[in-house]
């Protein structure tokens, strides 16, 4: 029995131990996503991924200001590349169902070899 309970100990001990570095790790994280947050708001700002000034349009929306030159040129970029990816695609061949005698006859013969397994060892 006392086997058993250092065994349990043990087990308990290395499950604390386990939860308690995650627990840590987690409090670090958190203290340099917060001190990186509050130094970002130091220097005055978000950084913007990329420098894309909003403009006014007709009824107030915000858009972002793209020359319609260089719009033409994306979408005809992403046009050309969905347009390549469909021609690469093919159908599939159709397979027909292997009927269910086959599968049948496989099943039968492998419990037929387990059987013949146990005969031979002698644990019937």
């Amino acid at each position: 029995m006392s086997e058993f309970m250092e065994g349990l100990n043990l087990t308990v001990l290395g499950v604390t131990i386990v939860f308690m570095v995650l627990s840590i790790l987690a409090v670090v994280l958190y203290a340099v996503g917060w001190t990186e947050r509050r130094l970002v708001e130091k220097e005055g700002g978000a950084p913007s991924p990329a420098p894309v000034q909003p403009s006014e349009v007709e009824g107030g929306e915000k858009k972002p200001a793209i020359p319609p030159r260089d719009l033409a040129v994306i979408t005809a970029a992403v046009l050309a590349y969905t347009a390549e990816k469909a021609s690469q695609l093919r159908p599939l061949p159709f397979k027909r169902k292997v009927s269910d005698a086959w599968r049948l006859y496989g099943v039968q013969s492998s419990m037929e070899e387990v059987e013949d397994f146990n005969y031979e060892l002698g644990k019937w």
